[in-house]
């Protein structure tokens, strides 16, 4: 893991407002920065950023955090790999264990973690670094032979691609030599590019010294990472050969179950049009593109897994899964759902769509184009649907035997979804189909449920602050106000509504890491609490400092509050003491005396 100090750190020494006007313009507004929301779609610029506090919030959905969250819900990044991206534009080295590990970090399966152990082990002497630049040189010569290649021109024609298409998508042609890349590597068959080229999945090995390009004779689709890195290639052959489609194998930089052709570059388009359609091809995504469709994303020959669905969530809360009609791609369908179901949320939108059977999005935009092709988009499957049509397609609910089946296969799915409103919702639709009651269906589910289903009220526009809210939101900003405040009146004040019970977990949080609190250098305490139960509202309250100028008194404002609380406590406490017993002598000498006190105090 990468350590606290080093987030602080680099937290510390970024500006945030850079940080972000480097991917989203900014404009001056007062005494803070403002744009219309990368997050939403929005004509009115509500999404803030504080300078002197160091922090975004939009007031329309409500995004908030700091320069390291604003990478990893922008640009679909981990967080390591939004780390890794801030330290580098900061000029930070990341601590050197953490550096080196950073490849396993960011992946989960043991195969992964295994590869990039090897490469640091055998390969200390090749850096990402080194990969990267093959590969770009790799792509600049491929890109190179396409103009000059007549069948690689032909076949781009014949599929109906511009050239300024292709040029978009830097499309080029690997030629159908064995060693085309000793052209452009003039020490091609040395140990080091040999290891370097081997690596970055350009080169095959035989024995100790023999070596062939794997991509010959096919039209080259570079795969960009989400910075915009080229990390492999997708390789189509010309003619009827197989495989059909050949991609860069497993590298330190590539991994197809967690990348998406064409994501980075759609990002913007995917944010205008609040929906991203998911393909299976490059073609279809090209296609679709050329006819005014920048919005597509592919998986890169294999299923569509849920770190493809979760990185697409990042960018969108609606998804459209776009595949052939026939078995394959009912069958590509069902697993896209299957691997969404545990990443649902209330407010998600996934759909399906299915094309006539015998045609793709490359095929149906080229025949019918992108008009036609937007209507389809409008008679897309939900989610639920497509789940019961095909858990129904498998039985016979006309017998009782068919409606258990339907149960049986429906449980493990429907366990998945932790989605509140949508749980209930598919587990209303499946006890109408099985015709049980709908108490003895959740028996038989055994699907856990949060014994609590919090009701939102019509708040007004504005509301007045209340005096917990300034001590919860000068502490977040002002830690070190913590030594003016009397936890032993904290501790008996019993009050146990959300703000009182965040309060208290704020500041146990001190307590326990008192080192933030005599830190002058934090401009909040937010990105330590990112795990907090409490973290929406702390949010929340967080973003009330907006609308403050920088000459708030953040002192002033804090005793203020802590005296209104205090006056409110005594108040409280007198009542108390008053109804346990009309007469002094019902009361301990404790409370006799606590009683004089409080009356003297409030005097």
């Amino acid at each position: 893991m990468i350590p606290q100090s080093f987030i602080h750190d680099l937290l510390s020494r970024v500006d945030i407002v850079d940080a972000i006007d480097r991917h989203v313009p900014l404009k001056k507004a007062g005494a803070n920065f403002v744009a219309c929301c990368p997050f939403h779609s929005e004509k009115t610029p509500s999404f803030t950023v504080s300078q002197s506090k160091q922090f975004y919030h939009c007031f329309g959905c409500g995004a908030h955090g700091n320069a390291i969250s604003f990478l990893i819900e922008y640009s679909g990044l981990s967080f390591i790999e939004a780390v890794q991206d801030l330290a580098a534009y900061a000029g930070m080295q990341l601590p050197e264990q953490q550096s080196s590990n950073i490849s396993q970090h960011s992946v989960s399966d043991d195969s992964q973690q295994d590869l990039a152990s090897d490469y640091q082990h055998n390969n200390a002497e090749i850096s990402p670094q080194d990969l990267l630049n093959a590969l770009q040189i790799a792509t600049r010569y491929y890109r190179e032979q396409l103009k000059v290649s007549e069948k690689a021109i032909a076949y781009l024609k014949k599929r109906g691609l511009s050239g300024k298409t292709a040029a978009r998508f830097a499309i080029g042609y690997a030629p159908a030599d064995w060693q085309n890349l000793e052209v452009v590597f003039s020490d091609y068959n040395s140990d080091k590019t040999r290891k370097l080229l081997t690596q970055a999945g350009l080169v095959i090995t035989s024995g100790e010294t023999k070596q062939y390009d794997r991509f010959r004779d096919r039209i080259m689709f570079p795969i960009l990472n989400q910075k915009g890195q080229i990390i492999g290639f997708g390789g189509r052959v010309l003619a009827k050969e197989e495989p059909k489609y050949l991609n860069s194998p497993e590298t330190i930089l590539f991994e197809k179950g967690r990348e998406l052709y064409n994501l980075f570059s759609a990002r913007r388009a995917i944010r205008e049009a609040n929906c991203v359609i998911v393909v299976e091809g490059y073609m279809d995504v090209i296609a679709l593109s050329q006819h005014g469709i920048d919005h597509a994303v592919a998986a890169l020959g294999t299923a569509t897994t849920s770190f493809h669905i979760q990185k697409l969530l990042r960018q969108t809360d609606n998804i459209i899964f776009c595949f052939d009609g026939d078995k394959a791609g009912r069958k590509a369908a069902w697993r896209a759902l299957e691997n969404s179901l545990a990443l649902l949320s209330d407010g998600k939108y996934l759909s399906f769509l299915f094309l006539p059977e015998g045609a793709d999005p490359d095929s149906y935009i080229n025949q019918f184009g992108k008009e036609s092709f937007e209507q389809q988009l409008k008679q897309t499957l939900p989610l639920s649907e497509f789940l019961f049509k095909e858990l129904c397609s498998e039985v016979n609910l006309q017998t009782s035997e068919g409606r258990a089946k339907l149960i049986g296969d429906a449980k493990p799915l429907l366990q998945q979804v932790t989605a509140p409103a949508l749980s209930l919702i598919l587990i209303r639709r499946l006890a109408e189909l099985s015709e049980i009651d709908q108490g003895e269906l959740d028996e038989l589910l055994q699907i856990k449920r949060s014994s609590k289903i919090r009701t939102i009220e019509n708040k007004p526009a504005k509301q007045i602050i209340s005096p917990l809210r300034w001590l919860i939101l000068m502490l977040l900003l002002n830690p070190d106000c913590i030594e003016k405040l009397d936890k032993s009146w904290l501790a008996e004040w019993n009050e146990n509504t959300e703000e009182a019970v965040a309060l208290k977990a704020l500041v146990d949080f001190l307590d326990q890491h008192p080192h933030l609190a005599k830190d002058k250098s934090a401009h909040s305490l937010m990105p330590f609490l990112q795990n907090s139960p409490h973290k929406t509202l702390l949010e929340s309250i967080k973003s009330d400092a907006l609308k403050w100028d920088d000459g708030f008194d953040l002192e002033a404002e804090f005793l203020g509050a802590l005296k209104i609380l205090q006056q409110a406590y005594r108040k409280k406490r007198v009542a108390e003491l008053k109804n346990k017993s009309m007469t002094m002598s019902m009361l301990t000498d404790a409370e006799k005396l606590e009683f004089q006190q409080l009356i003297k105090q409030q005097s």
